[in-house]
């Protein structure tokens, strides 16, 4: 009886052990997954740079981006037109009438922001002599108090200073003229995209309903529910993102407006909602919105430029490093520190782009993996 129950002491400590080292063994696995999946990206990104796909992929985008376009819109106004639907009004007709809301708004947006930015900037051209004047009379204006520094050649630092203003003011009108031509490019290539986008748009948003079930059709029928199951937590990370973006842009179109107000800038709120709206662009975007309002700040006066000039800095700093993270961090669920590295490493390999689509691939990777986590348990060993 003695030995027996010692047998099964000893059978008990076994099994354990062998629980311990299966828990351990479960830790190291869950850490090479990781490692593994890191190893996986940083492969395919040294592939992407060493036979260019790169450029390919960009090439191939930007022949088909109507497509993207008018997709994009379809899914941006789907679930608008999906309540209408729900309230009894045909999707022919709901489409048309989001379609005039939509056209509506644009309209009197471009309306309202080409004239004024088109008679301020040919004003600022025409101060561009009187502003140099304005600014070299605040400069001599400053080394006449800082005459009296020692060990510094002032009359030297000031000529230096006067030298480099003339020849940046002669570089200045003389490259206007080619940038105007190659901005208005750049702007009609991108309106006639956006216009047969909108066209594609459209006709898919008429039948945006029955797009993803006729996708989903393409698969097995046993893998069909996950299927639509993982498209639907994709959708909603996707839309996490398109709101978190629309909260940034809205946050800065505000603060923006408040602190051209206080500058004394023409139309505020025009300029601080143009300055909403390109922020969505990452890295260029802020320059794109904040250049018109720095011009039409310049035309008004040094001291106006100069505020407006650094009230954008500021804003873009903090927006850039500090709110845009904290934003996507809260509606994609994800940490703020895993949105900056995803901005910079999408930024490295794939510029503009890259940073502009890091925060929603990430986020939907993140959808992917947590579905497969719920419903199998790769990683979430306790439900085992």
């Amino acid at each position: 009886m003695f030995f027996k129950n010692k047998k099964n002491k000893k059978t008990e400590l076994d099994v354990s052990n062998i629980n311990e080292t299966i828990s351990i063994l479960k830790t190291i696995l869950k850490i090479v997954s990781i490692l593994v999946f890191i190893l996986g990206i940083y492969i395919l990104t040294i592939l992407f740079k060493e036979l260019h796909i790169k450029e390919n992929v960009i090439t191939v985008l930007k022949i088909i981006s109507p497509l993207f376009i008018g997709f994009f819109v379809a899914w941006l106004f789907d679930p608008m037109v999906s309540y209408l639907q729900k309230k009894g009004i045909r999707r022919t007709i709901g489409t048309t009438l989001t379609y005039v809301i939509f056209l509506s708004i644009i309209g009197l947006i471009i309306g309202s922001l080409i004239p004024l930015l088109g008679d301020q900037i040919n004003e600022f051209v025409k101060m561009i002599p009187n502003v140099f004047n304005e600014i070299k009379e605040w400069i001599n204006n400053i080394f006449s108090k800082l005459n009296n520094i020692d060990y510094i050649d002032m009359v030297t630092v000031k000529e230096n200073i006067f030298t480099r203003l003339e020849t940046f003011g002669k570089e200045l009108t003389l490259s206007l003229p080619e940038l105007a031509i190659t901005i208005l490019k750049a702007l009609f290539s991108g309106i006639g995209n956006f216009v047969v986008g909108l066209i594609i748009g459209f006709f898919l948003l008429i039948n945006f309903n029955n797009v993803s079930d006729s996708f989903i059709t393409l698969f097995p029928k046993k893998m069909q529910n996950d299927t639509r199951d993982i498209f639907n937590e994709i959708n909603t990370s996707f839309r996490r993102f398109i709101n978190g973006a629309i909260a940034d842009s809205t946050l800065i179109f505000v603060v923006s407006s408040i602190c051209f107000f206080i500058g004394g800038l023409k139309a505020p709120l025009l300029f601080g909602l143009f300055c909403g709206i390109t922020n969505i662009i990452p890295y260029a975007g802020p320059y794109i919105g904040g250049a018109p309002a720095v011009i039409v700040a310049f035309s008004q006066g040094i001291p106006t430029g100069i505020f407006v000039l650094i009230s954008i800095i500021v804003i873009q700093f903090l927006e850039g490093n500090f709110i845009q993270p904290f934003i996507m961090s809260k509606s994609t669920k994800l940490h703020p520190v895993t949105v900056i590295i995803g901005l910079l490493v999408f930024g490295h390999f794939f510029g503009i782009i890259g940073m502009a689509i890091s925060t929603p691939i990430i986020g939907a990777l993140k959808a992917i993996f947590l579905f497969f986590d719920e419903k199998y348990g790769i990683l979430n060993y306790e439900k085992q």
